[in-house]
Parts: structure tokens; C-alpha cells; sequence
């Protein structure tokens, strides 16, 4: 199988709309949970998320297009930008039939779709729908306009896995690279659904915080007072290239990909199996095709969202697959970020490169005491980033509907 390099990538995050802001907030511990702008949360149980804030897509797209793409599309495209321009790629100089876009949102356009149907819903009966209704919601679309801005004729679509959609889109990527049905491959993922119908949504299947008094400590992934996550948004892009073909057009290499390992917990609609058993088959596969032991592993950006029941369950799954080994590292940036749902995977992943191609380990915020049965299975850097060697780091992300996905990315060395 043909070797698949990260060359570029490019955020848009509530802690920063740009690589170098993004991880300089996440070294330094920060957290962007606050009360939510976006709209009157007067009635609504929980009252704060993490937003993007000072976003602006005129820097990237044409004022006349804006009207045409949903918030989450406007997300990806900036994204993909930095991590284009991160990258140095001059597509002209490109075979374009052989770059492709695999992108995912678990949501799409879900503001332009509550719009629309409360508008009609409001109305007199006529259907008086936007024309731009149906490309502006649908969840495909922002891989579609990412392939036509750059011209890229190669594979092209849209995963939707929930809250793993940006890393069973990355590991889709790998796959088609190392397969040789692509040379390079702009993926990640976006979400833009801080809107009344997924807080209150995700508010009655009781997964949210509520602690609204505190917004920037409700997030605290293994904690024994935990009670729910912190909704984010954003965007996270990864430039997948094969190695060769990086190397032959002078990129700079980043970091490797190296596993990818998908299963279900084949258990609930919305919870996940209380043992843990696609994460520990999930993490089974990964660390298969990366051909490592688990005790390889230097660091884990852990799925961990800061429910009760979910984080324990990742908590028994790790637990399986590497026994007890303080010299793991386990975080959960979720911590600062918030949950970014469909563009969660993309947006770790991208701590996980950062973390081998720097050697900083981010700690995991605002908890204070983790779960007693596993305190000391592994080490948890907490409220301080550490720095430490990191060959090799795993990346959990996990989705309703028992979906698992869970990636390897190791230093690269030639």
C-alpha cells in the first residue's frame, strides 16, 4: 500500500479562525464556552455553547455567492483555503482528475432548513422556498463546491457517520490514496448547528450541559461531577497527499497517516454500549493497519464529550486495548472546544498533527478528579499542556447511532 502524508491543514474553531490562533488557545488552555449569540435562549434549558466568533468568508468567497451556501459550506471553504495555501499547492501544476474531496457534516445545512420550513410554516400556505433551498441544506454540498472552486475532478462525496463523519471522512481519504484511486485528497469536515432546533433537540435527549452559571467549566470530559457536553461549530481541513507525489512537487510534510479503524456498537439509537465495544474493536483495527503495539502510543485525543455514560464507556474501551499504561497520555480538547459534532474528528485530528509534529501533549481542562476506577490507567495532563515526544497519536471519535471511528497519526521520517 502506497504511504499517505498530511501536507496542509486549516481551522475554523471557536478558538481561533486560523491554524496558528487555533492551537496557541489549545496549548494555553483556554476555553470558548460562553452564552449563546446566535440566538434568544431565554426558554431553552441550556443557554451557552462554543460559537466562532469574528468570522469572515468575504476574505474567501464572493459576496454575491454568500447567498448561495450555508454557514457550515462557508465554514469549509475558508477552511480549505489555509489548509490549500498551508499546503503550497499550485493545482495547475496538478494532474486534477486524481485530487479529490471526501468532506462531512453530521448536520449540513440544518440553519438554512429551519429557516425555511419555519417561514413556510408562518405563512400563508404558499410554498415560497429559496431557490438555493435544496443545495444550501443538503449535506454533500460543501464537498461539491470545494471541488468546483478548485477544479478537482477525483472522487468526491460526502460522509455522514454523526459525531465520527470528519474521521470516517479522513479514513476514507487514506483509503482511497493508499489504494491508488487518488493522488491527493482535500478532506475534514464541518457544522454549523448552534441553532434553537439542535440545542433544543439535543437539550430533550438530555445530552447538554445546563451548567449555565459557569459555561467555561460545564465541559469536563472524565470528571465525577460531569453532566453533558458543550456544543461547538467549525471547520477542520487536511490536505491527505501520497508520499511520493508530496515529495515530488517539493511539499513540506507534516505528519503521516498511518491506521484507520471503523465498527459499530451495534447497541442504542443515541448511547454508546456500556463496555465500550466498538471503541475497543474501532482502536483494534486502527492500530492493525498501523502495524504498532498498543503500548506505541504516545497520545490519545479521546472522544470523551463529558457524558456520564459515554465517557466511561471510552474509559473501559482504552482500558482493554492498552491496559493500564501511565506513559499513554489521554485528553479530551473538547474540553476548550466544545463538541463540534460532524467536524469533531477533523478538528482533533488536527490537534493529534500538531501534537507529533511539535511534541505538545494538550491538556484537558476544567477537570478536577476523574473517574476513580481509572484514575491511574493512563496519564491525564490536566489544565497544562506537557511536553513530551510523540511518535504516534490516536484520534476517537464516536457518533449516534454506534458509529466508530478512530485514526493513527505517526511523526513522519522519510
Amino acid at each position: 500500500m502506497r504511504r499517505v502524508v498530511v501536507t496542509g491543514i486549516g481551522a475554523i474553531s471557536p478558538l481561533g479562525n486560523t491554524i496558528k490562533d487555533f492551537w496557541k488557545a489549545i496549548v494555553a488552555g483556554k476555553s470558548a464556552a460562553k452564552n449563546i449569540t446566535k440566538f434568544d435562549t431565554s426558554n431553552f434549558k441550556t443557554k451557552f455553547a462554543c460559537e466562532v466568533k469574528d468570522f469572515n468568508p468575504l476574505e474567501v468567497i464572493e459576496k454575491a455567492d454568500l447567498r448561495k451556501y450555508d454557514l457550515y459550506t462557508q465554514y469549509a471553504l475558508v477552511a480549505v483555503d489555509e489548509a490549500v495555501k498551508h499546503a503550497g499547492i499550485d493545482f495547475e501544476q496538478l494532474n486534477r482528475n486524481k485530487i479529490g474531496v471526501i468532506w462531512g457534516s453530521g448536520n449540513g445545512g440544518i440553519e438554512t432548513f429551519q429557516e425555511q420550513v419555519s417561514e413556510f410554516a408562518l405563512g400563508n400556505g404558499v410554498p415560497r422556498f429559496n431557490p438555493y433551498f435544496i443545495p444550501k441544506m443538503i449535506v454533500d454540498i460543501a464537498s461539491g463546491v470545494i471541488s468546483m472552486k478548485y477544479g478537482l475532478r477525483g472522487v468526491n462525496f460526502a460522509t455522514v457517520s454523526a459525531c465520527a463523519t470528519s474521521n470516517t471522512s479522513i479514513i476514507d481519504a487514506f483509503n482511497y490514496i493508499k489504494w491508488n484511486k487518488a493522488d491527493m485528497i482535500v478532506t475534514g469536515g464541518s457544522e454549523a448547528a448552534i441553532t434553537e432546533s439542535s440545542v433544543g433537540g439535543f437539550n430533550a435527549a438530555r445530552a447538554l450541559s445546563t451548567n449555565n452559571d459557569n459555561p467555561g467549566q460545564a465541559s469536563r470530559p472524565f470528571d465525577i461531577n460531569r453532566d453533558g457536553f458543550v456544543m461547538g461549530e467549525g471547520a477542520g481541513a487536511i490536505i491527505l497527499e501520497e508520499l511520493e507525489h508530496a515529495k515530488k512537487r517539493g511539499a513540506n510534510i507534516i505528519a503521516e497517516i498511518v491506521g484507520g479503524g471503523m465498527a459499530a456498537d451495534a447497541y442504542h439509537l443515541t448511547g454508546t454500549h456500556p463496555e465500550g465495544e466498538g471503541a475497543y474493536l474501532g482502536m483494534l483495527a486502527a492500530l492493525e493497519e498501523a502495524n504498532i503495539e498498543p503500548k506505541e502510543i504516545d497520545y490519545i485525543n479521546a472522544h470523551a464529550t463529558s457524558t456520564p455514560a459515554g465517557d466511561i464507556s471510552e474509559l473501559k474501551a482504552m482500558t482493554r486495548v492498552f491496559g493500564e499504561n501511565k506513559d499513554i497520555s489521554v485528553s479530551s480538547t473538547k474540553s476548550m472546544l466544545g463538541h463540534l459534532l460532524g467536524a469533531a474528528g477533523a478538528i482533533e485530528a488536527i490537534v493529534c498533527i500538531k501534537a507529533v509534529s511539535e511534541d505538545i501533549i494538550p491538556a484537558t481542562i476544567n477537570t478536577t478528579e476523574i473517574e476513580p476506577a481509572f484514575a491511574n490507567s493512563f496519564n491525564f495532563p490536566l489544565g497544562t499542556s506537557i511536553k513530551k515526544p510523540v511518535n504516534y497519536a490516536l484520534n476517537n471519535t464516536f457518533g449516534f447511532g454506534g458509529h466508530i471511528a478512530s485514526s493513527i497519526f505517526k511523526k513522519y521520517t522519510d
